[in-house]
């Protein structure tokens, strides 16, 4: 295992040579720059795992130093350790605030400096440690999910038209149909699951493209207490659980939002909803204006989540999949946060295992019909 890298970037030669000296003792692999201009240069070419860095130096000071690493993607996880003799709290603040991971004032002890160093990279690890643990499960999700959900629907197509081409002149016409039906579910959760992932992908590049999420933001869904019960409805039918349903939608709005955007994280709501309760428990559907946003609400009594799933929700990411045979490759509430996140509203997951699951999706209204439907 290759030693730890620290770039100290320090103009006093003396206090530079006493760290670098101090660090080298404690088994780190070292090295120096004489200002700003070079630490940065020296940071992007050698890729450390911690830099130290003094403040008040001449063409380039720390904050200028942290700005242009962190602006550029370079060593934008990197712990940055600032050294300053400003001891002012609104000093400290304004390192702090730039995105420094620690302060030192001067005069510092060996004993200070190391105790800091060390704080720092235990903290990088566990971060890093948490960051490969979810790549870990994700790819275990991969592995598990992905395959099964383009497998079985293409068996089925497979089987079924195998059938329907050798036996398709002895059938009845009501096989005939039946077979077909059989084919076209497995043809549109195929279709489901190839769009969601489009979808997904799309959603993920425009959230580094600030002027098409201000495009975005410009658009307006009209009518969503129409939109909501037409889908709850659809949806209700599409698991035969009418008698399920419990639909209570107030207020209409426009809302600030892509009118296809709304439509599938409706969908995508309702959808869970019904997949994952039994029948006979009711899912209960809420719209209505609160305050200058719209705020739909889907409650079904059925699996939940724990908090810690909750909180790892995202693309292919499944839980329970051992213990319960189910479809799905989990984009559905992905999605839902992303396009959520992209249109200036807010998400609220709450749920009790094997009890319930409420989601609550704000969505900001035009003002003018916020303020016309408040009186």
């Amino acid at each position: 295992m290759s030693p730890t890298r620290i770039l100290v970037i320090e103009d006093a030669d003396a206090l530079r040579k006493d760290v670098l000296e101090m660090l080298y003792y404690e088994g780190y692999e070292v090295f120096g720059a004489s200002d700003g201009v070079k630490g940065v240069a020296l940071a992007r070419q050698s890729s450390p795992d911690l830099i130290i860095c003094d403040i008040m130096m001449p063409e380039m000071d720390g904050y200028g130093v942290l700005a242009e690493l962190r602006e550029q993607g370079a060593a934008t996880t990197v712990p940055f350790i600032f050294l300053t003799a400003k001891t002012e709290k609104s000093d400290i603040r304004v390192g702090m605030e730039a995105g420094a991971d620690d302060y030192l004032t001067k005069p510092f002890t060996a004993q200070e400096l190391i105790k800091s160093v060390k704080r720092r990279l235990e903290k990088r690890a566990a971060i890093n440690q948490a960051s490969e643990e979810r790549l870990n499960e994700l790819r275990d999700n991969i592995i598990l999910s992905l395959p099964h959900e383009l497998r079985t629907p293409l068996t089925g197509i497979l089987g079924f038209s195998d059938i329907l081409m050798s036996d398709c002149r002895d059938m009845e016409p009501d096989k005939l149909v039946e077979m077909a039906q059989y084919i076209n579910n497995a043809a549109q959760r195929l279709y489901r699951l190839t769009e969601n992932y489009v979808v997904y992908a799309q959603l993920e590049v425009m959230r580094s493209d600030p002027q098409r999420i201000e495009a975005l933001r410009s658009f307006m869904t009209h009518n969503p207490r129409h939109l909501i019960e037409n889908m709850a409805y659809q949806r209700a039918q599409h698991y035969r659980r009418e008698s399920d349903l419990r639909l209570s939608v107030s207020d209409d709005a426009a809302l600030r939002i892509v009118d296809e955007n709304y439509r599938r994280l409706v969908d995508e709501l309702l959808d869970n909803a019904f997949k994952f309760s039994l029948p006979g428990s009711l899912v209960e559907i809420t719209g209505e204006l609160v305050g200058e946003n719209y705020v739909l609400t889907v409650v079904d009594h059925g699996r939940g989540m724990t908090r810690a799933q909750i909180d790892a929700v995202g693309a292919f990411m499944q839980f329970g999949r051992k213990l319960y045979e189910q479809q799905g490759s989990g984009f559905g509430l992905a999605i839902v946060h992303r396009t959520v996140e992209l249109h200036g509203g807010q998400c609220l997951m709450e749920s009790e295992p094997d009890q319930f699951m409420k989601v609550t999706v704000s969505i900001p209204a035009v003002p003018e019909y916020a303020m016309s439907y408040a009186y």
